[in-house]
């Protein structure tokens, strides 16, 4: 009898990596800085301390390769680490491809994503500072699940602003993150300055990211008792998310698999950047030799029509200067129901890592990527998020290529997170009444040039 084919690679609980890496160290040219909005200067730990506690802060600035992570973190990690990485082999029979498909599955977290992975250490750090509560933004619903959970492990109160779109279309989002004893307002709202301006502006504005980080940053400015965490774009939370990378490489090498190509979704850079950095330092150390690509939508394409460009990290303009990919701080995308993607920007280090063509970035449309994710649903039985179903298109463009060409390519992709409390989205896939949007490279020129022009001048 022929021996059954190996679908879950696993790791034991003793072989979880105990460190993060940093990219920062291994990098071949270093980034821009980010910059202080008011003097146009490298921003210091002192800025960044009304929202941040200084061990966040201190991994934020490091250049040291690795971090170890605290033993209060790794012990709750272990309620779903290490994550499965599986082999798709019906994904594989059904397109025909010579191509072997891997995907690491981050949805067995509590929150059902990869968030847990940076929400339980920035937790767990502002508890340490003495810090009470925590605010955040949140698009789909992922990290402020994420975070009201990792609050309830360290006796915070949590308190999240959810783009107004997504807090329509995912109401079981709202409701988990009550669950796990978070506070949830649909943004914008009036609670803020910066959410009644919007409203005064839009009554019936769908949202953004970026107005949700301005609420969540202007509360949290004006407590001492109250910090902010971000889910995604900083260097210290794509640094949390190296975890998936590096069980990734462990589980390969038990396969016996190096791959050719990896493919992530990308919004803000946190689920891609914790897959791939890992691989990077291995490619950079010349022990493999992987493409590297990052999937957005159609409609909020920062990689692959924004501008590399300094710019806020929200709307309002209460963050520091970032270098980064961007749409314009202003921007506000067709409310996809990838609502974990619809952010204006992309983070510093992915943006680097593009302009110096170490990855590289494809636009896709949101009926190709449900296409994906119904057949990966049918085939290998997980219904996954709408975020990395465009992953999943990327992978499937590609594996059909390789039934082609005859190629016998390992693509290793993210699945970040399953669709469980995403069906309103899939219901509307099946009826037919989702819509592809796309934007005229004039208009988001256009778009990003307004927003950039407005901002402070800088030497």
């Amino acid at each position: 009898m022929a021996p059954l084919p190996q679908h879950k690679i696993q790791l034991d609980e003793s072989e979880m990596p105990t460190r993060w890496y940093n990219v920062l160290h291994d990098l071949p040219t270093p980034p821009p800085p980010v910059l202080h909005p008011g003097t146009g200067e490298p921003v210091g730990p002192d800025d960044l301390a009304p929202l941040f506690p200084m061990d966040l802060i201190l991994q934020e600035v490091s250049t040291d390769q690795y971090v170890d992570i605290p033993d209060e973190v790794l012990d709750v990690y272990r309620l779903w680490r290490p994550s499965p990485l599986f082999r798709a082999h019906r994904l594989e029979k059904a397109l025909g491809t010579p191509a072997r498909i891997y995907y690491k599955y981050e949805g067995v977290s509590p929150a059902g994503s990869h968030k847990p992975n940076t929400a339980v250490p920035q937790a767990f750090y502002n508890a340490k500072a003495g810090v009470k509560r925590l605010t955040t933004e949140t698009g789909a619903g992922q990290w402020g699940t994420a975070l009201a959970f990792a609050c309830a492990q360290y006796g915070l109160a949590c308190e999240v602003w959810q783009v107004r779109a997504s807090y329509d279309q995912k109401p079981y989002r709202r409701v988990m993150i009550e669950t796990f004893g978070g506070t949830v307002h649909p943004s914008p709202s009036e609670l803020t300055e910066a959410g009644r301006r919007i409203l005064a502006e839009h009554p019936d504005s769908t949202g953004s990211l970026g107005i949700a980080i301005s609420e969540a940053v202007e509360v949290a400015a004006q407590d001492p008792t109250t910090n902010y965490a971000l889910g995604s774009v900083l260097n210290h939370v794509l640094m949390h998310q190296t975890i998936i990378g590096e069980e990734a490489l462990l589980q390969l090498a038990k396969a016996g698999e190096t791959p050719d190509l990896l493919v992530g979704c990308t919004g803000g850079g946190s689920n891609f950047g914790g897959l791939m950095f890992p691989f990077l330092r291995e490619k950079w150390a010349g022990r493999m030799s992987p493409t590297v690509r990052a999937v957005e939508p159609a409609a909020c394409p920062s990689l692959t029509q924004g501008t590399y460009a300094y710019d806020f990290g929200d709307t309002a303009g209460m963050t520091p200067l970032m270098k980064m990919h961007t749409l314009g701080h202003d921007f506000v995308p067709d409310p996809i129901h990838a609502g974990g993607l619809r952010y204006h920007g992309m983070s510093p280090l992915i943006s680097h890592l593009y302009e110096t063509d170490e990855i590289e970035a494809v636009a896709k449309a949101q009926t190709e990527c449900f296409a994906a994710g119904v057949l990966f649903a049918r085939t290998e039985g997980i219904v996954p998020a709408p975020e990395p179903t465009h992953a999943l298109a990327a992978t499937v463009e590609e594996a059909l290529r390789c039934k082609e060409t005859g190629e016998e390519k390992v693509i290793l992709t993210a699945l970040c997170g399953h669709g469980h409390l995403d069906l309103a989205a899939y219901e509307a896939y099946l009826a037919g009444n989702v819509v592809d949007h796309a934007w005229e490279d004039e208009d988001i020129q256009a778009a990003v040039a307004d927003a950039l022009s407005r901002l402070p001048a800088l030497a």
